[in-house]
């Protein structure tokens, strides 16, 4: 794979600054100049117009954010997945039910198993009969 290295860049400007000639750099400067300009404008019109769809749609830098760490996206969705579901469970008891006396619980749940975040479990299938 070709690296492009700063000295690099500099000998390929050099080459085509000889090639263009002082007369046309400015003109090619330009034109650059202006199709950045109009590809920005693009940009900015395609974004007005999706965020115009979209109102819920996160910021241009928090989508680049999550684009470069998607575990840590997963993760903050997975928090915030549970407080949900634990704010869930204490709202769904009942005031009408006996209250919960206070204290250590007589019965101890069984403890989660701890798996990592990006641990996928996948379904078990049947043992092959080709290997008998």
């Amino acid at each position: 794979m070709i690296s492009l290295s700063p000295v690099k860049l500099l000998f390929v400007a050099a080459v085509i600054i000889l090639l263009m000639g002082p007369d046309k750099l400015p003109e090619m400067a330009h034109r650059i100049g202006a199709s950045w300009r109009a590809l920005k404008r693009l940009q900015e019109r395609m974004e007005s117009e999706v965020r115009e769809a979209i109102p819920d749609l996160p910021s241009t830098g928090d989508i680049a954010r999550m684009a470069r760490s998607p575990v840590s996206l997963l993760n903050q969705l997975a928090d915030r997945a549970d407080r949900k579901e634990a704010a869930a469970q204490s709202s769904s008891v009942d005031a009408t039910e006996s209250p919960v006396p206070e204290g250590p619980p007589l019965i101890e749940p069984p403890p989660r198993p701890v798996t990592p975040r990006n641990h996928v479990e996948m379904p078990a299938s049947p043992p092959d009969p080709s290997l008998n």
